[in-house]
C-alpha cells in the first residue's frame, strides 16, 4: 500500500480534475432556454441590447451537451478611453484588462479558460467577399465546458459594470462558436493526466530510493 498510494492520490486528482473540466448535466434541456435567456436580459439589459438573442436562442436550443470554443476578433480603440467610473482617459488595453480580471477567472470556476490569445501582426493576406479589415487588434480561442455555462456566465450580474470596460475598449467586436476540427494543441484531459502519472511515478521512485 506504501508504494501505491501516490498513484492512488494521482486518480483522485484526475477524477476531481475531470468533475470540474467536463460537462457532466448533459444538454440544455428545452425549459431552461427560456429561464436562461431572462437571466441574460435582466442580468446585462445593455449587451442584451447589442445582442439581440435570436443566435444565442438557436445555440441553446440546438445544444449537444459537448464542449466548444469561442472565436473572438477584437478591435481595440487605438485612442485614450473614457475610464467607464471616473471618466479619466485611458488606454483601451488598460480597460480591457480590467474587464477580463473579471471574466476569465468566473470562466475558470466553470471549466472553462483561454485556449489562445494572439495579437494581430499584419493585414488580411486572403481575403474575399468581406469588409474591409476594420484593424481588428487581438484573437481569442476561450473554452467553454457547455453551452450552459456561456447562458449561466452571461447571466451573471457581476458582469453588469465589467461590460462597460469591454464597450469602452472595443469599437469593434464579433464572436461565434467552432468546434476544432483540427487542434494541434494538446487537451488538457491528456496533458493534466500525464502531469499527475509523472508526478507519481516521480514520487514512487524517489520512496524506493530511500526505503
Amino acid at each position: 500500500m506504501t508504494l501505491w498510494w501516490m498513484w492512488i492520490a494521482a486518480g483522485l486528482l484526475y477524477a476531481a480534475f475531470l468533475a470540474w473540466y467536463q460537462n457532466w448535466r448533459g444538454a440544455v434541456k428545452a425549459p431552461e432556454v427560456e429561464t436562461l435567456l431572462a437571466g441574460i436580459r435582466a442580468a446585462n439589459p445593455e449587451a442584451a441590447e447589442r445582442n439581440p438573442d435570436g443566435a444565442i436562442r438557436a445555440f441553446l436550443e440546438s445544444d449537444d451537451g459537448r464542449e466548444f470554443f469561442m472565436l473572438n476578433l477584437v478591435k481595440l480603440s487605438p485612442e485614450l478611453v473614457p475610464h467607464p467610473v471616473t471618466g479619466v482617459p485611458v488606454p483601451a488595453r488598460d480597460a480591457l484588462d480590467t474587464y477580463t480580471r473579471t471574466f476569465i477567472p468566473a470562466l475558470v470556476r466553470r471549466g472553462g479558460h483561454p485556449a489562445i490569445a494572439a495579437r494581430k501582426i499584419g493585414g488580411y493576406i486572403d481575403a474575399w467577399g468581406v469588409e474591409p479589415d476594420p484593424g481588428w487588434s487581438i484573437v481569442g480561442y476561450m473554452r467553454y465546458r457547455s453551452r450552459r455555462d456561456l447562458a449561466i456566465l452571461a447571466s451573471d450580474p457581476r458582469f453588469g459594470s465589467a461590460h462597460d470596460f469591454k464597450f469602452a475598449a472595443m469599437p469593434s467586436t464579433f464572436s461565434f462558436p467552432t468546434r476544432p476540427i483540427i487542434l494541434g494543441l494538446m487537451s488538457p484531459r491528456l496533458w493534466v493526466g500525464l502531469l499527475l502519472a509523472t508526478l507519481a511515478g516521480i514520487a514512487q521512485a524517489v520512496t524506493l530510493a530511500v526505503a
